[in-house]
């Protein structure tokens, strides 16, 4: 019982690490759809 669960946590950092390095590394790129809000004149009195 021992091994398996030392065998689990050992998945569960490798998973979690290849997780992080994923992230760190992605090149997502940036929304190219254009956003128009019309702001009323009067906010800004």
């Amino acid at each position: 019982m021992g091994f398996l669960m030392r065998l689990l946590l050992i998945v569960i950092v490798v998973a979690l690490a290849g997780g992080a390095v994923f992230l760190a590394t992605w090149d997502m790129p940036a929304p190219t759809s254009r956003v128009e809000k019309v702001i009323p004149a009067d906010r800004f009195k």
